[in-house]
């Protein structure tokens, strides 16, 4: 009765079929002659220091290909085929799409850009005043700073006539869409070949870097004092642009100087003296070598 409802009870008492049987034989021939094609000579390592290598061409270049890192290294007498170089390069690309960072995007460009605002700050009488600053992007270097009481378009454009003498202009200014900036600035500029890019609105991020700059002068300089007058405002700005040009390290530039003026001396223990200008009536300090 059993036998009738399954018909292929046969095959069930068999403990090996024959498809079984086939398919051993062909792992054993896949295991034979992966074993003959088995290379004799050790798979050779690569060493610590060429895998550190690879990665840091690979993650300081983000353009560059396999087969460009592979011909960087042969240059420097690293040889290492496209595929190791690949396999250690993924470590640290990612998928991200291949370009260059914001980082070197300014290096690039930020030499030829400037970035203007203007700052609002009182007097002794509460009377408002108002800073107007031009700083170039690559190096942090603050080009103009003017104050006044009644900040007009004529007024904005006669500071950037006057911060691009005898043909010395970027080729893009950032700003805002302050009224301030009016016909007359934009004339100048265009007189000058330089193209006003205008951030949008409430993007202040998109002008960064006078944004990060203005918050240094409050923080720094105009929270600490109280302000007599325009004049007054005008000396102490200028000071401490000085200041910030020529004495501030800047954590953008890896700690370096806007405009520096002198090269560094090298440390010595036993020569070490060290001569102390205050800034601003002793608010900020400049430190020198002594002769």
């Amino acid at each position: 009765m059993l036998a009738r409802q399954v018909r292929a009870w046969r095959q069930v008492l068999l403990i090996v079929q024959p498809e079984t049987l086939r398919r051993w034989h062909r792992a054993g021939f896949r295991l034979f002659w992966g074993h003959r094609s088995k290379p004799v000579s050790p798979r050779r390592r690569v060493a610590p220091e060429i895998v550190a290598l690879i990665q840091q061409l690979a993650h300081e270049n983000r353009l560059w290909g396999a087969e460009r890192i592979r011909g960087e290294l042969i240059k420097l007498g690293v040889r290492v085929c496209k595929r190791t170089v690949q396999k250690y390069m993924r470590q640290v690309r990612g998928p991200q799409p291949r370009g260059q960072t914001w980082a070197a995007f300014l290096r690039n460009h930020g030499r030829h850009i400037w970035a203007c605002d203007f700052l609002q700050t009182f007097d002794l009488f509460f009377r408002p005043i108002f800073a107007f600053f031009i700083v170039e992007v690559a190096s942090r270097r603050v080009v103009r700073v003017a104050v006044t009481r009644h900040p007009t378009d004529a007024w904005a454009a006669q500071q950037l006539r006057e911060a691009t003498p005898f043909g010395q202009h970027p080729k893009h200014l950032l700003r805002d869409n302050d009224s301030k900036f009016g016909p007359a600035c934009a004339r100048v500029a265009q007189a000058s070949g330089i193209e006003v890019v205008r951030i949008a609105y409430r993007a202040p991020r998109m002008n960064a870097i006078v944004e990060r700059f203005l918050g240094s002068v409050r923080r720094e300089c105009l929270d600490h004092l109280i302000i007599l007058g325009d004049r007054h405002l005008e000396r102490v700005l200028t000071e401490y642009t000085q200041y910030f040009n020529l004495e501030r390290p800047h954590q953008g530039l890896g700690q370096q100087l806007p405009e520096p003026t002198e090269a560094p001396v090298g440390y010595d223990a036993l020569a070490l003296r060290v001569r102390s200008v205050p800034i601003l009536g002793g608010l900020h300090h400049a430190y020198h070598r002594a002769a």
